[in-house]
Parts: C-alpha cells; structure tokens; sequence
C-alpha cells in the first residue's frame, strides 16, 4: 500500500479510479488496485467504454449473443455496459459494506444524446438504475440546465447520482439546489435519505487548458504569471460553496433527517501540461469528505511521488478568488471560459457516444449478416 495513497485517504479524500474495462474486471486488476492501491471507487465514461470494446475480444461472445438476438445498437450500449459496471459494484461490494454506503461506488453514463431531453434523461437513469441493479451503482447526469430536473426527479425516486460536467461556481450552486430539492422529496414521500448518495463532478484540468491557452495569447507578464492557477482556485471556491450549502438551514434539517452530503468530486484530474507536476491536481486539493477521480497515470504518480501535506483548501478562499479577479483584470472573463466549457463539455460527451454507437454497431454488423 503506498504510504502517498494512505495520507490522502486520512486527509478525507476518496480515490477513485477514472477507468473501467472488462479485461481490468476479469485479470483481477480491478480487485488489486481496490487492495494495494486506495481505490474505493469508479468512474466510466463513452469514451471508456470504446476504448475497451475496441481494444480486446473480452467482449465478443457478448457482441455475438446480442446480434444473433437482433438487438438495436442503443440498447446493446446498455446491456454491455451495465454488464461491466455491474461487475465492478460487485467487486466494490465490500468497500461499500466496509464503509456504510459511502464509498464501493461504481458511475454509469445515461445516453449523452439525451443532455437537452429532462424526460428522456429521467428514463434513461430509470432504466440504467434497473438494469445494474446495484446499490453501490451512480448514475451519471450531466449539469446541464434541463439535467438540473432529471437529476432533482432521479434523487427523489431513490436513483443513486453523480452529476457530471460541473465547470462553473453558479452551475454549481444549481446542482446544489438540485440536490436538495430531490432530496427534499424524497423526505416528503416517506423515503429513506440515508440509502441516497449523490457526488457532484467538478471538471479541473480543463479550466487550466482554456484559460492558459488565452493568457498565452495575451501575452503579458502579468498575464502569464497567472497560468496554471485558474483551476485549482476554481475548483477551491467550488469547495467553499459546497461548505456554505452544507450550513444552510435546509441542509441541515435533511441531514438529521439522514441524508448524507453530496460530495465534491474532483474530476479531470490528470496534468494535460507537461509543464506542470503530474500529481498537482492531487496534492492541492485535499480536503475532507471529497472524491479524486483519477486515471491510472495518475494514480500510479500519486502513488510515487505526490505531495500530501495535509488540508490544502482551506485557508485558500481569498486568494483564489483573487487569481479568478485577476483573470478579469488580465482580460479573461470568467464567465466566458465557463460557458466554453459547459458547450465543449456537452458536445465532446455527444461525440464520445455517437462514436461508441457507432463503433458497436459496426462491431455488430458483421456477426448479424453471418447469422
């Protein structure tokens, strides 16, 4: 176990890996980075889900049944990825027993080409939460403003949640809001708050990647004194709204009622810039009751040398306002890098699906006419 992984874990921080494959399931990988490495959790994503479709056969005999079946490509996504992520809440079982439902947690993605559709997301979770049939399983919604409902709508049902694609303070207050109105109905109907889970994915190395691309443009020393900080004071303050939600009346009223906190999630956390340490994403976002979702690279890094030196957000707040105050100085607006990243968020998601529609159903296409 590395002693790196043991701190963050005292710290407060959950890891979770941001990788699932079903050659990672069945080689027993899984089970071991859950043993020797702090891994309690996992995210999945399309783009997840393609890469290991594509990468081996441990999918074939599946891809064979389903098309001898005549089954249609969407529901084909569901049935193989299900498979897996029901799988991994298995292997994690016992993590999530160990803990008390915190942690052992395993994320699937509705359809992204549902983003814009409320009613359509809210089936998509229905059908995805009775396809797992997990306890420990997350369905995943992303922030969009016709996801706010789903996700209030999914909560107050009993579908375990983790909102995704999370870059701005007020979309942020928005899934807070969301959260605790699912929650609040879920109370009304007589529902038990402590068997819901929510986390709440708040997107880091991406803010770095757009506005260092715009300070660079820019040019000036003041201007480039300031890349490589927008997302760690981002993702900071996003932590302060979290504690300032986590005080309200409302809150706290839910929580002697059972519900257990929406927890931050770190996510995007591996370094897209050689220039800066590989494990930063890691080390300067420690607090306690947050989730670090990170790829294997990453993990593997943390575990070598990263620098966990305890609480590295609070004590934080003025100062990182002040470096998203100098961004509007320097002549970033804020506001504008957050609305990129929402729009390029959704529609990387979009294409991450249509390409794996469409690798499967090419995937399936042959063994249909060999039927």
């Amino acid at each position: 176990m590395s002693e790196n992984l043991d701190r963050l874990a005292a710290e407060g921080v959950a890891v979770w890996l941001d990788d699932l494959s079903r050659e990672r399931l069945a080689s027993g990988g899984l089970a071991d980075l859950v043993r020797d490495q702090r891994v309690v959790g996992i995210t999945s994503n399309p783009t997840i889900f393609a890469k290991a479709i594509r990468s081996g056969a441990r999918y074939d005999a599946q891809l064979g049944d389903l098309a001898r079946r005549g089954v249609r490509v969407e529901e084909a996504v569901r049935l193989l990825t299900a498979f897996d992520v029901r799988w991994a809440c298995d292997v994690l079982r016992p993590v999530y027993e160990a803990s008390d439902g915190v942690d052992g947690r395993v994320s699937l993605e509705v359809d992204p080409r549902v983003a814009h559709d409320t009613a359509a997301t809210i089936a998509e979770a229905r059908a995805l939460w009775w396809l797992v049939d997990r306890p420990n399983l997350f369905v995943k919604i992303p922030a969009t403003r016709p996801g706010l409902e789903a996700i209030s709508t999914a909560l107050a049902e009993g579908i375990n949640i983790n909102v995704t694609l999370v870059f701005s303070l007020d979309r942020y207050d928005q899934v807070l809001r969301a959260f605790l109105d699912g929650m609040g109905k879920a109370h009304a109907a007589g529902r038990d708050l402590a068997s819901i889970a929510s986390v709440a994915s708040f997107f880091v190395s991406r803010v770095d990647t757009e506005v260092d691309s715009r300070l660079d443009k820019i040019g000036t020393p003041d201007a480039m004194a300031l890349r490589g900080r927008a997302a760690i004071a981002n993702a900071r303050l996003a932590y302060q709204h979290f504690e300032q939600a986590a005080a309200s009346q409302e809150w706290q009223a839910l929580a002697a009622a059972g519900m257990r906190p929406q927890r931050p999630l770190w996510a995007s956390t591996g370094v897209k810039d050689p220039a800066y340490a590989d494990t930063r994403y890691v080390d300067e976002l420690v607090a306690p009751g947050v989730v670090n979702t990170m790829p294997e690279q990453t993990l593997r890094a943390v575990a070598d040398h990263g620098r966990i030196q305890g609480d590295t957000i609070h004590g934080t707040y003025p100062a990182s306002q002040q470096v998203l105050d100098d961004l509007e100085t320097a002549g970033v607006s804020y506001d504008d890098v957050v609305r990129v990243l929402e729009d390029e968020g959704i529609a990387k998601f979009t294409a991450s699906g249509n390409e794996l529609f469409e690798q499967l159903d090419a995937e399936l296409q042959p063994t249909r006419t060999a039927a």
